[in-house]
This record gives C-alpha cells, sequence and structure tokens, in this order.
C-alpha cells in the first residue's frame, strides 16, 4: 500500500507529443494532475477523454511510463474542406467532424452547398467523396460542389470539372478517374462510372 502514496512515485515529468496547432497548455489544462500525485493513483482514461474534449483533437492516449512520466500522445483533427460563413472559415475532418472557424490550410477544398453543417447530409456526402479520392485528384481539388447527395462535383484548380454524381460505386469512379483526366477536355462526366465521358 505504500507505493500508493510515495513521493517517489509522483508524477515528476508530463511529455505531450503530436501537437501542431493545439497550444500544449490547454492539454495540460486538461490532464488535471494534481502536484505530487502518485502515478498509481491518476485515470489515464479520464485524463485522455477530457483532452479529447478540446475541439482540435481526434484522440488522445495518456501512458504511465515508470517511474514518474505521463506521456500523452495527441492526433489532431486535419480538416478536409471549408465553407465561408459571416464568422469565418468553417473546419471539417473526414469523420463530418466540424471542429474550428479558422483560417483554412492551403490546398484544402472549399464547400459550395447550401446548407453547410455537420448534420446536412449533402455535407457528409462531400466529406466522403473527397475520402476516396486518389491523392494525386484530391491535391488539384479547389472547390466541392455538392447540389444535392447525388449530385456533387469537384472544380479543379486549373479550371476542369468533375462530374461524380452521388456516393455510389465510389471505388469504381476513384478507379477510372486519373485516367480519364489525362485527356483533353474541361468536363470529366464518371458519375456513371461505366459510361464515362469527356467534353
Amino acid at each position: 500500500m505504500l507505493a500508493w502514496f510515495t513521493p517517489m512515485l509522483s508524477v515528476s515529468t508530463v511529455e505531450v507529443d503530436g501537437l501542431v496547432t493545439v497550444p500544449e497548455q490547454q492539454v495540460r489544462d486538461k490532464l488535471e494532475i494534481p502536484s505530487g500525485r502518485s502515478m498509481l493513483r491518476i485515470d489515464t482514461d479520464a485524463m485522455a477523454q477530457r483532452v479529447v474534449s478540446i475541439p482540435k483533437v481526434r484522440s488522445a492516449r495518456v501512458q504511465r511510463v515508470f517511474p514518474s512520466k505521463v506521456k500523452v500522445t495527441v492526433v489532431e483533427r486535419t480538416p478536409v474542406l471549408f465553407w465561408d460563413s459571416p464568422q469565418g472559415a468553417h473546419l471539417m475532418d473526414a469523420d463530418s467532424v466540424e471542429f474550428a472557424i479558422d483560417e483554412p490550410p492551403i490546398g484544402v477544398p472549399k464547400l459550395d452547398t447550401a446548407d453547410p453543417g455537420a448534420a446536412d447530409p449533402v455535407t457528409r456526402a462531400a466529406v466522403s467523396v473527397l475520402s476516396v479520392l486518389p491523392a494525386a485528384l484530391v491535391i488539384q481539388v479547389d472547390e466541392v460542389v455538392a447540389r444535392s447527395i447525388s449530385n456533387i462535383s469537384l472544380n479543379l484548380r486549373d479550371g476542369r470539372t468533375v462530374l461524380w454524381g452521388g456516393t455510389n460505386d465510389a471505388e469504381r469512379k476513384a478507379a477510372v478517374v486519373m485516367p480519364l483526366l489525362t485527356r483533353d477536355g474541361t468536363v470529366f462526366d464518371v458519375s456513371s462510372p461505366n459510361l464515362v465521358t469527356v467534353k
């Protein structure tokens, strides 16, 4: 029982890894480790849950490293698209979680849809389309225009447009779209992946 309270096993160091935009002090504040608390008496699961309550944090793992260190590994949310509002740019990640109003990173596509938000099925459809695109295409997408869950198109940075359609047949569309983009044209229609067209 003595180890439960002994100062030899009290937390002396907290190491936080994985932070990019979240301030380290914000994470440390969420850990709430009392001074002198024994390593054996800290609740690592509860600490991780408090860190995950930070909107920009997707996951957190808290580990004891004996004799006296607590290691926190954070995975931040990464925006896959954003939309503009009077408040600023809303950032959304691949889980369709809107986690910040902030300056969008360079290269993140803008969403153009009637009612953007985490509860909007059309917004979620746009996110799911982006998640299946080949990486070589994602970096070319400037804007995702989502008129409905079955009418989604991608405006590329070079002025070309990919008509994607809905979220169905996503893997097939992803397979045919890159070869199609090697052809001359401005509008590339993969909405029916067995009958693709170029205009």
